[in-house]
């Protein structure tokens, strides 16, 4: 087996520790993602030149671009509201209702959960009712409230 090379560079972040087993990738080995980026930075600290690698300072904010979308609703009653129907109500589900809440103001989109009181994640102490009404939702527990059905149509 081949000793390990030892970089006393500080600037990198080449890692000095016993690598994974035998016959996985080499880069893993130095805290490289793959082999190609210690490949890489040995080229160029040979060169004399300072390596910082995946340095949290050059860190590039970007915003993908948008992707279109669709949405069906579970129910539209007779007088136009949406009913959304949830037993979890993920992070994705969130996003894309405050999308379309944005896109479509006019819609009147309702939320009906399993347990309103659920909370959105185990680290928060949110609820699905409460995150509800920080966004302007309606919503109900466990069935379609008589109220909802007897609302007259809203005006375009």
């Amino acid at each position: 087996m081949a000793a390990k090379r030892q970089t006393k560079t500080t600037t990198s972040k080449r890692r000095i520790w016993p690598g994974p087993e035998e016959g996985s990738d080499p880069g893993l080995e130095h805290g490289f993602r793959s082999g190609l980026e210690d490949k890489i930075a040995s080229e160029l600290e040979a060169k004399g030149v300072p390596i910082k690698y995946e340095d949290p300072a050059s860190v590039i904010q970007y915003i993908k671009p948008e992707t279109k979308s669709k949405y069906t609703p579970d129910f539209v009653l007779p007088n136009g509201i949406i009913v959304e129907t949830k037993g979890r109500f993920i992070t994705a589900d969130r996003k894309k209702h405050l999308l379309i809440k944005a896109q479509h103001p006019e819609k009147d989109i309702r939320f009906v959960f399993s347990n309103s009181r659920q909370r959105i994640s185990k680290q928060s102490k949110t609820t699905y009712a409460m995150w509800c009404d920080k966004f302007g939702f309606k919503y109900a527990d466990r069935s379609v409230p008589e109220a909802w059905l007897q609302e007259p149509p809203r005006g375009k």
